[in-house]
């Protein structure tokens, strides 16, 4: 008899339901323009399935630390960012703006729109995190939170 349980993770909306999932504030700006490219194949394509669960109605606790998203990134040393000093700057500055707290449990579609309002729309994620190396692909599209 198998004993596994299913990763729910993997499943629809319902499953979701229980599961929190940490996630760095500043992520909610890099998950608006993700399109596939990374530090390395394996973090792209888990970067890819995690905005996939996210929009399927995940609930996240804000985590100023490595988070799931990280636990796919080269520069993840064993639990620890080795740009931690530079990130850590980006997730606080995402809380602040948007008065959110380290450890806040919400619906990930709820952050998103803050992010959004709070950051995106109003033009000071180029304050936050325009030296970002990945800067020329947000600047150059636009946001997936965005409301038409």
């Amino acid at each position: 008899m198998d004993t596994k349980k299913a990763n729910p993770l993997s499943g629809s909306r319902s499953d979701l339901d229980d599961v929190v999932i940490p996630l760095r504030p500043h992520h909610g700006m890099c998950l608006a323009y993700f399109k596939g490219m990374g530090y390395s194949d394996g973090f792209s394509v888990h970067m890819q399935e995690m905005l996939e669960i996210f929009q399927k109605g995940a609930k996240i606790r804000l985590h100023a630390d490595t988070d799931e998203i990280c636990s796919a990134c080269p520069n993840n040393e064993k639990g620890c960012c080795s740009s931690f000093s530079l990130v850590e700057k980006y997730d606080i500055a995402v809380l602040d703006l948007c008065g959110l707290e380290n450890g806040q449990i919400m619906d990930f579609d709820a952050f998103t729109s803050k992010v959004q309002k709070e950051i995106l729309s109003s033009g000071k994620r180029i304050e936050i995190c325009g030296k970002c190396q990945w800067n020329s692909i947000c600047e150059n599209q636009r946001s997936r939170w965005e409301k038409c």
